[in-house]
């Protein structure tokens, strides 16, 4: 069982690398695919990035589409035969931290919904206890400048710190850079 965590920043090749690592992982046919995706499609330029990624997976792949109970699904289909590929986090950390109706303040400290500490635990948890191969593609999006306004910093750093606690727990770990995979903790892919 391998846990790895692929890492880049928007339309860096990260969901096609981690792709072709589950490919690659089942090339004989000996270990089924489930494609875990997020996103949700809530407007047209969201569909569409959506159907890119259909249009590139493996016919023969499962697709469970979860956009916040990710740990949930990592525990029911994770099995030594089985390779299961969640893309993205990111998009997930999205889903859950917006997934109330709330004000959110541009000053002064911005609370996550009760939900999030859950679901971000059953992740790790899940992560833990796996039974098979976990690929996870997350966005990298703290190497820029810092955002102007608070919601986007608390976004920043929330994913910052998952994709901390991801990578504490996972095996391999992967920067991708124009397309070009960096290995940063782990085995080559």
């Amino acid at each position: 069982m391998t846990i790895s965590l692929i890492l880049g920043g928007a339309r860096s090749g990260k969901s096609a690398h981690a792709e072709k690592l589950a490919a690659d992982s089942s090339q004989d046919g000996a270990r089924d695919v489930v494609y875990i995706a997020t996103a949700q499609s809530r407007d047209a330029e969201m569909a569409e990035r959506i159907g890119i990624h259909r249009q590139r997976r493996d016919a023969r792949w499962s697709t469970v589409e979860e956009p916040l109970a990710l740990g949930r699904e990592i525990r029911r289909w994770s099995a030594p035969d089985r390779v299961v590929l969640v893309d993205c986090l990111t998009v997930w950390l999205s889903n859950l931290l917006f997934s109330e109706q709330r004000d959110y303040p541009e000053v002064g400290k911005i609370v996550p919904p009760e939900s999030y500490g859950r679901e971000r635990q059953s992740l790790l948890d899940a992560l833990r206890d796996a039974a098979g191969d976990i690929i996870l593609v997350s966005n990298e999006v703290g190497m820029g400048i810092v955002p102007q306004g608070a919601i986007s910093r608390w976004f920043v750093d929330e994913a910052g710190r998952l994709n901390q606690a991801v990578a504490a727990c996972s095996d391999r770990a992967v920067f991708v850079v124009a397309g070009l995979p960096m290995m940063l903790k782990g085995q080559p892919c």
